[in-house]
């Protein structure tokens, strides 16, 4: 089951769909504009009604004027008030803009996450999922309607509030086993939490430590990282007079500068979704990656213009997708054999352009970050790994918004910000092999040279003598493919330098089959939604 509308489903599938074309058109009006597509010149005159035209040019190169429009990126723009005009931007500036931006941005002014009110479920008192589902769609409408004159409010939920606290209770219980096992009683538990939302997860993992584990509760601080404003407010309200070790930051994970070099946990649950990607196409004859760029001219109308790649993450990405050996999403003969591009490109309205692919550049500088400045960290990582109704393009988002009442999916990126959710699937594999790599290589700390990896600090679990690397091979040059290579100074729980175990990928139901109290939620009929549900979400851990 996919999460975020009435009926458990993210991205409802609408036969109304249709609604969609008058209200799009009354926010914005977006055209495509691909660099290099033909020989067609551009319209000289072009008329004054944009609810019936669309420019489309097929020109060699974009226009002039979008070329001179200056580079922003999302960051520049978070004092904005409006939505901006005659700037161009990367896509994922566009799409952190729309989504997070202060002041005018989907989260802050939008989003709302469904809230059972510190009521669970009684599940066993329900006969089937339908009966479930039913009452879930009942307290989604006491929100209320919404007004018909614009775009309503967006509300959506998480496994964490429909399934509380016995979602919660599975995690702690992961995160905990994992403690015991290797850091207890020598290293405090630390855990962080990015997009903690309502901050219902972290009340029902703090509630379960300090009931099942009061060993463990002494020596809890629990740190969440929050972009939304709003947010924090209510997780420190929620949060912080019930259990005093929560420390709730008012920042952006890819501001982080400070550095933790204590063993800890980081936790992100249904937030990578939402983490920006880039766009890239190849040109076919030969093979060069464009990145894309979204413009937006002074009527506020959009294009997608494409340029040679020179973002530097966007460069980072694609080196690293080579060295791990996962192509680009071109078809594999079309990529061996420039003869046969030459041929297919040849053909009439045959693009020279590949489709476009989106890029989860954003999700690769979360990685940079966590070996940057958390360097013993362990990441427990859950979200979509496939979505319905999604916009053209390869492994691209929904992008969707709410109107009287429906939820209605777009087919196109180039939408007005802040009024549509936009969020991507995870290619679970690529993350795992990505995160692997880039943990593999050394810290690069803001000067640019790696990093001393914990300098002077000095726990019960360190070693002071020689470095592991001298004796890692002397007993044995076997080295277990699941694990990584061991970290100086830092011996394991059983004090040989075996290196800590690789992350895996693992189904929804896997996952909880292994961790969650089963018998909690189960339904008189003998389903378990907390199972059946989310069949499209994966973990990493």
């Amino acid at each position: 089951m996919i999460s975020r509308s009435i009926n458990t489903s993210r991205c409802l599938r609408n036969p109304t769909r249709f609604v969609l074309l008058t209200f799009a058109r009354s926010l914005s009006y977006s055209s495509i504009h691909l660099a290099k597509a033909g020989k067609t010149p551009r319209p000289t005159a072009e008329p004054n009604d944009k609810w019936n035209y669309n420019s489309v040019s097929f020109t060699d190169k974009p226009a002039d004027e979008h070329l001179k429009y200056p580079l922003v990126t999302a960051n520049d723009l978070e004092q904005e008030t409006k939505p901006p005009r005659g700037v161009k931007m990367l896509a994922r500036d566009f799409i952190e803009d729309s989504l997070y931006n202060p002041n005018y941005g989907y989260f802050p002014k939008q989003a709302t996450i469904f809230d059972t009110q510190d009521i669970s479920f009684d599940f066993s008192s329900f006969h089937d999922s339908a009966e479930f589902q039913e009452e879930v769609g009942r307290r989604y409408a006491a929100y209320g309607a919404d007004k018909h004159e614009g775009p309503g409010r967006q509300l959506w939920h998480t496994p964490t509030e429909l399934f509380k606290p016995w979602y919660g209770r599975a995690l702690a219980k992961c995160l905990v086993s994992e403690y015991l096992l290797k850091y207890f009683p020598y290293e405090d538990f630390i855990i962080y939490e990015i997009g903690a939302g309502n901050g219902t997860l972290a009340m029902d993992i703090l509630n379960f430590v300090k009931e099942e584990y009061p060993d463990v509760y002494d020596r809890t601080r629990y740190n969440i990282v929050e972009i939304s404003e709003s947010l924090v407010k209510l997780q420190r309200a929620k949060l912080c007079n019930v259990h005093s070790c929560v420390n709730v930051m008012h920042k952006s994970i890819f501001h982080w500068k400070k550095r933790v070099p204590a063993p800890c946990f980081f936790v992100a649950m249904e937030v990578i979704d939402n983490f920006a990607h880039d766009v890239v196409r190849y040109d076919f004859r030969t093979m060069k990656p464009y990145q894309g760029l979204v413009v937006i001219d002074k009527q506020g109308d959009f294009d997608m213009i494409y340029v040679p790649v020179t973002d530097p993450l966007v460069c980072s990405f694609l080196e690293t997708r080579q060295q791990l050996g996962h192509p680009p999403a071109i078809n594999r003969l079309l990529r061996s054999s420039k003869s046969l591009r030459n041929l297919y490109t040849g053909l009439p309205f045959a693009p020279n352009l590949s489709k476009e692919e989106y890029i989860p550049t954003r999700l690769l500088n979360l990685v940079q970050t966590l070996r940057n400045h958390f360097p013993r960290h362990r990441l427990l990582l859950s979200d979509f790994s496939s979505l319905p109704d999604t916009i053209p393009g390869v492994n691209a988002p929904v992008v969707q918004t709410r109107f009287r009442n429906v939820t209605v999916p777009c087919s196109t990126l180039l939408v007005r910000q802040g009024y549509f959710d936009i969020f991507f699937p995870t290619d679970f594999n690529l993350l795992r092999d990505m995160y692997e790599y880039v943990l593999s290589k050394p810290a690069i700390m803001e000067h640019g040279s790696p990093d001393n990896m914990f300098g002077a600090r000095s726990t019960p679990l360190m070693s002071s003598s020689t470095s592991l690397s001298l004796g890692e091979g002397y007993f044995s040059s076997y080295r277990p493919n699941n694990r990584r290579l061991p970290i100086d100074g830092v011996t394991s729980a059983s004090g040989l330098p075996v290196g800590e175990r690789k992350s895996s990928v693992f189904t929804h139901s896997e996952f909880l089959e292994t961790y969650a109290e089963l018998s909690k939620t189960h339904l008189r009929n003998g389903e378990n939604p907390l199972l059946d549900f989310y069949k499209n979400v994966k973990f990493l851990f």
